[in-house]
Formats: C-alpha cells, structure tokens, sequence
C-alpha cells in the first residue's frame, strides 16, 4: 500500500477518470443499441436480441474477470488495465463499422472481454486504501461510474439522432483517451508475485470453488449476485419500457439516464462513507434496497414521464449499499487475496448478467402489450431475495481476523 499521500491522491484520481471514461464508453450506446439491432436485424422485435447481447457481454465478463483479477495480482494492475483498454477501443471500431449482425456479436464479446478490467481497478484501490476508508472510497468508485453515465447516455441519444453508428465511434475515442490517460499517468500499486505459476489458477471456476470455503464471503457473494441480477434490468428494459410507456425516442432514453446519472453520483460522491458510519456496512446495505424498491414500484405505476424523473433521487439512494457491501467483502480475505476476491465479485455479477437479461426480456415480451412497467415489479421482487443473504453474511457469529473468521459451533 502507498504511504505517500500526494502520490495515493493522484493515483485515485487516475483510477477514477478510468472508470468514469469507461462508464461513459459502456452507457453512450445504451440509447441507440435497439435501433441499431433493427438495421442490422431488419426486425421490429429486438427484445431477445438485446437479452442475448447483454448475456454474451456478461458471460465474457464472467469467464475474463478473475482472471484478469488473479494476472494482476501476479503481474501487477497497470498492464492488465492498460491491455484491456486497449481491447475496449478495438471493440468499439468494430461495432461502429459492422454491417452484419456477427460482427455485432464480435464487437460486443470482446467489449465484455476488456470491461472485466472494473476487477483490477478495485483491486488497486484496496491496495492503496486502509480498511477504515475503503467504504468511502469504493463510493468514491461507484460516483465515477456513475458520473460516466451522466455523459455516455445523453451524448449517445445526441449523437445517435444523428447517425446511429456514430456513438460507437464517440466511445473508441473515449477508451482511446482513457488509455493514454492510464499510460501517462498510472503508477504500478502491486509488485505482483514470485510464487510459481499454476496455469489451473486461470480457470473461471477456480474461485467458486475458493468461495465455498469461506463461510462468511459466501453469503456476500449471494448479495453480489442477486442485486446486480436485479440491476441487468435496466440496461435490457429501460430503453424499450421508455418507449412503449411514453413514446421516449433516444434522446429522452438518454436524457433520463443522464439524470439518474447525475444522482447517483451525488449520492455515491457523498453519502456511502456517511451511510455506513452513521448506520454501520449491514444496516447501508438494507437502506439501500429499501430506497431501490420503493423507487421501482412508483416506476411501476408510472402514467408520465416526469414521474420517472420524481422518483430519481430515491432511485439513487439505493446505490448507498454497495460501496458497504464491497467494505464488508474486502475484510473476509487477506491482503494477499485482494485481486482474486474482486475478480471473483465481478464474476459473480457477470453470472448472474448472463441469466438476467434473458428472464427479463422474456417477461418484458409477455407484458409490454398489457403493462410495460410491471417488468420493475420483477425487480423489486429480485431485489428483496437478496436480504436474506446480507442477514446471513453479517451475523454477529463472524468474528475474528481475515481469512480466520469461522462461524461459532
């Protein structure tokens, strides 16, 4: 970990705009994705294929994000983050010149490829974060990501108003950007290891099997795996519920995105650290699928358009749970295995993307003719299956140090 402050500062701040331009690179197609699918398509009806896109990006993050966590901590974060940004601007070249639905496919598999990197990222930021602050900090993360999507939405909905390719364009650029940024400015934060290499410990499922010895992570991970289920939703349904409800076209799609955006990174940039003092790491977890639940079901019964806007705050405040949630995982496994655990978090989450967008395009397909807004009941629905888990992961019977912590008999 870094002991000087000025250099810890300026490497957060690198490792900030990364995630922030690459949220912008990710969200930016977000609006334009279902009109580019009917061109290239020559369909009406791209639910299903929205859902297996978002399923293949999610499966390539789930087979590629552990072990991009587990090369970084033997060969250290900065060359697997400045590769798979590399990779991320390749990806984006090709969408925006592909002419069949193939290369579509490509593009976006190698785009879920090189987005495993939010594994390294985190894992550098425990490396140069005490554990007291890590809340702080992982909220401090989530805000960047979240400020890319005030960004990446609005200008995918402006730009793709013009040409629906050119946001894909806009992205590669911004991954480009991003990468040079890196390359300047990113100093190393781990030495990596000199233990010998054991090509088994780059298989995707390794760390499951890690996992079911953690008594105490396994539940966490259950959290992990559950809410970011839930969260697949908006990125498959959003655009074509904002449509069927209020005849948004991609301007408003983005523009909607934009200012949730807006509140989750205000809320994220100030009320995480707050949160979990004030209320400690389970009880900010617990808020914040309350606020996400109570949010969903007003957009469930929305009638207008500006009610979607209304609910936005509460929206937000849902997102206060997660930076206590990583909190929380980080102190279940030594400093040694800090790489592998978010590798393994940002696996999990790809597990459960590759199911999700499917379940819920197929129930958005059986009730859009009828209520498009009942696919955010669905979610809430989703979202309350995670309490049990986070009730079983932080119960008082945990006690001791990391990787020591067993349940009592």
């Amino acid at each position: 970990m870094s002991t000087d402050p000025r250099g810890t500062r300026r490497s957060l701040t690198v490792i900030y705009a990364t995630v922030a331009l690459d949220a912008a690179g990710i969200g930016i197609v977000f609006p334009i994705l279902p009109q580019l699918i009917r061109d290239v398509t020559h369909t009406a009806d791209v639910a299903p294929y929205i859902g297996w896109l978002a399923s293949l990006y999610a499966a390539m993050q789930f087979v590629f994000a552990p072990v991009l966590g587990m090369l970084s901590d033997r060969l250290g974060r900065r060359p697997i983050l400045l590769v798979s940004l590399m990779g991320a601007a390749a990806s984006y070249v090709l969408m925006a010149l592909a002419p069949q639905l193939w290369m579509l496919i490509l593009g976006r598999a190698v785009a879920g490829l090189t987005s495993a990197n939010i594994s390294v990222a985190t894992a550098y930021v425990t490396d140069v974060t005490p554990e007291e602050l890590r809340a702080r900090r992982f909220g401090m993360l989530s805000a960047m990501f979240g400020a890319g999507f005030i960004v990446g939405p609005v200008l995918g909905g402006v730009l793709g108003e013009q040409w629906v390719r050119l946001p894909f364009i806009a992205a590669a650029a911004l991954n480009a950007g991003n990468l040079l940024l890196a390359l300047v400015a990113l100093p190393e934060s781990h030495g990596g290891s000199t233990d010998r290499f054991d090509p088994v410990t780059l298989n995707p499922l390794a760390p499951m099997r890690w996992l079911f010895s953690k008594p105490r992570l396994l539940p966490l991970v259950l959290v992990y795996f559950t809410l970011s289920g839930a969260g697949e939703a908006y990125g498959v349904c959003w655009a074509l519920w904002g449509y069927d409800a209020f005849r948004w076209n991609g301007f408003w799609v983005g523009l909607s995105l934009g200012a949730f955006g807006i509140w989750q990174t205000l809320v994220q940039a100030f009320l995480p650290g707050a949160a979990a003092k004030l209320l400690g790491e389970r009880k900010a977890v617990l808020a914040g699928i309350a606020c996400s639940c109570v949010a969903l079901a007003g957009m469930a019964f929305a009638s207008r358009g500006w009610m979607v806007f209304a609910v936005m705050p509460l929206f937000a405040l849902g997102s206060i749970g997660t930076p206590a949630l990583q909190a929380l995982a980080t102190k279940a496994v030594d400093a040694a295995r800090q790489g592998q655990l978010q590798g393994l978090l940002a696996s999990t989450v790809s597990l459960a993307s590759i199911v999700a967008p499917l379940g819920f395009t197929a129930f958005y397909f059986a009730v859009q003719q009828h209520w498009p807004g009942a696919v955010w009941l669905a979610v809430v629905a989703v979202n309350l299956a995670a309490v049990p888990f986070v009730l079983l992961g932080t119960r008082r019977e945990y006690v001791g140090p990391a990787e020591e912590r067993q349940p009592r008999s």
